[in-house]
C-alpha cells in the first residue's frame, strides 16, 4: 500500500493554551532525544522508533506518518490540524490517520474524535435557484 493523504474536514482545532501545551509535550519526545516525534511549525513528524544513526542521525528510524498544522488559525495562537499522512511503512506497522492523531492528541487528553473543530462556512446560495419575490 502506497502513502495515504487525508485531509480532515472539519479541521481539528487546538486553542492556545491546549495548543502550547501539546507542542511542549510533542518536543519533549523529539527524536533526536529518544521519542518518536519530529516537530517543526507546519509539519509534525511521526517515527517508529527514536532517531540513531551517527551525529543525531535517522538511522534506521522510518517515517510512519505526518500531520499538517497551521499556526495562528483560526486565533492568533491557535493551531488547526488539516491534513495528515500516513505512509506505506505505517501502514504495514498498522498505524491510521486516527491512530496518528491520536498519539499527538493524547498528550493534551484529546482524540481526534474529540477533538474541536472549525465550522464549515455555510453553502453558498445556488446561483440558478430563483428567489422568492424575484421576477
Amino acid at each position: 500500500m502506497a502513502d495515504t493523504t487525508e485531509v480532515i474536514r472539519p479541521s481539528a482545532v487546538l486553542a492556545d493554551q491546549l495548543a502550547k501545551e501539546l507542542v511542549r509535550q510533542l518536543d519533549s519526545r523529539d527524536v533526536s532525544r529518544g521519542g518518536v516525534w519530529s516537530v517543526s511549525p507546519g509539519l509534525w513528524q511521526r517515527y517508529d522508533r527514536a532517531w540513531d544513526g551517527p551525529g543525531g542521525t535517522r538511522g534506521s528510524a522510518q517515517l510512519v506518518g505526518t500531520i499538517g498544522a497551521v499556526y495562528g488559525t483560526p486565533s492568533k495562537y491557535d493551531i488547526t490540524i488539516y491534513r495528515v499522512t500516513v505512509t506505506e511503512h505505517g501502514h504495514k506497522q498498522g498505524w491510521s490517520v486516527d491512530s496518528i492523531c491520536n498519539d499527538a492528541l493524547q498528550y493534551v487528553d484529546l482524540t481526534l474524535a474529540t477533538c474541536p473543530r472549525t465550522a464549515l462556512a455555510a453553502a453558498a446560495p445556488d446561483p440558478f435557484k430563483r428567489r422568492a419575490g424575484a421576477s
